[in-house]
């Protein structure tokens, strides 16, 4: 049975990742690897993080992208906003991760929706 996340976002490019709204995503926790690419500093900053949430920074996600592309389930990546998290889906996606999410708005708009 397909995930909620890849039944959300089945229709997409190969090279592209979807989009996922909190609203969408908090329901769906459980489900997910949450990565979240922002620095050490960001991540236990004012914004916080989401719980559960893997910290690996963007300047070192590379050297991660193998390991996680074989990652069996669905993969949300989360950033500030979703510049940077964006850059990382695009790496899992060309190294053939097929369930990748952008937290569209990242942590400023989790937090700004009361999460």
């Amino acid at each position: 049975m397909p995930s909620f996340f890849s039944r959300l976002f089945a229709a997409k490019p190969a090279d592209e990742a979807g989009w996922i709204a909190g609203e969408d995503l908090a329901p769906h926790l459980a489900e997910a690897l949450v990565i979240d690419v922002r620095g050490p500093g960001e991540f236990a900053g004012p914004l916080g993080h989401i719980d559960g949430a893997r910290n690996i920074p963007l300047d070192v996600f590379a050297g991660e992208t193998e390991a996680l592309s074989k990652h069996q389930g669905p993969i949300v990546l989360v950033c500030h906003t979703d510049r940077r998290s964006s850059a990382a889906a695009a790496h899992l996606r060309a190294a053939g991760a097929s369930d990748v999410t952008v937290l569209r708005g990242g942590m400023v708009a989790w937090r700004s929706e009361g999460r």
